[in-house]
């Protein structure tokens, strides 16, 4: 088993990369926060199966946080990481620290609009503007072919496709499907954050997705399926932040012509905020 290269700096990691392209080497990057799990490791897989050299990012972003969130506490394991990432064969490591990432005198936004209005931005409108930054100095500091995000975090992915096609940065974007546990609870960094309790009642969040999406199919009208999703989860516990159905691609409200659509949830159980998704063919 190999240990991944590790670069610390940008400078570093983009004279790597560009002795890989010299050679002719498809590159891909799996941009992540760490404390990875089987999800994180599955778009791993996926980059690996389109490209000849992968590159994973570690870095736990403090301008996607605010003040009153989690960023301190957040699960960090760069060890147990990097082990991870050896099993698999990956070819390099970025573990940026905030000052290479954000070295003093930084000055400089992303400001996202489209995709990124509502849902996690009624309560978190920080949020995808810290993304947008830190996903574009990312891409920027590899210039990689491909990019691979996880669709459990389904808003953001919609939101990095709209702001690289914007500003024309020259990477495909991919996402890969959410990963699950037995119970169907979409694997999470934050899900260790749930007592034993909590995590019995976690796996009431997809199934009702599931149960909202039957009663889609059976006919059941927009409104009354998702109050009545609402109703359950709050019910089982959860503090409902949103629970939408909305247009796949754009994430704009649905109308009577819209076919392809994703079912999105935010709830809180005691402290810990849960998120997902499924999509949602509407029948012709």
């Amino acid at each position: 088993m190999t240990r991944p290269r590790i670069f610390e700096t940008i400078a570093g990691l983009r004279a790597d990369v560009e002795a890989a392209r010299r050679s002719g080497r498809r590159i891909a990057m799996v941009p992540t926060m760490g404390a990875l799990h089987e999800g994180h490791l599955s778009l791993v897989r996926a980059a690996q199966a389109k490209a000849d050299l992968v590159i994973v990012s570690i870095f736990v972003n403090p301008t996607q946080f605010a003040p009153n969130e989690d960023f301190d506490a957040y699960p960090r394991d760069n060890d147990s990481d990097i082990a991870k990432l050896a099993e698999l064969g990956v070819d390099a490591v970025f573990l940026p620290t905030v000052c290479e990432m954000y070295p003093k005198g930084f000055a400089t936004g992303v400001s996202v609009g489209g995709p990124s209005q509502g849902l996690e931005s009624v309560t978190r409108p920080h949020f995808f503007n810290g993304v947008a930054l830190v996903v574009t100095k990312l891409l920027l500091a590899a210039l990689p072919d491909l990019a691979i995000f996880g669709e459990k975090d389904y808003q953001q992915l919609c939101v990095i496709r709209q702001f690289v096609r914007d500003l024309n940065i020259p990477i495909e974007i991919e996402g890969a499907p959410t990963v699950r546990e037995d119970d169907g609870l979409a694997m999470s960094s934050r899900n260790r954050y749930l007592g034993p309790d909590d995590r019995k009642r976690a796996a009431l969040l997809p199934a009702v997705l599931r149960e909202t999406l039957q009663a889609l199919d059976a006919g059941t009208p927009v409104a009354d399926a998702l109050d009545r999703g609402r109703s359950r989860l709050t019910d089982g516990g959860f503090e409902v932040d949103y629970l939408e159905l909305r247009t796949a691609d754009t994430l704009a409200p649905v109308d009577d012509a819209t076919r392809e659509l994703r079912l999105l949830v935010a709830a809180k159980l005691g402290a810990t905020r849960l998120i997902d998704n499924m999509p949602w063919s509407r029948a012709s």
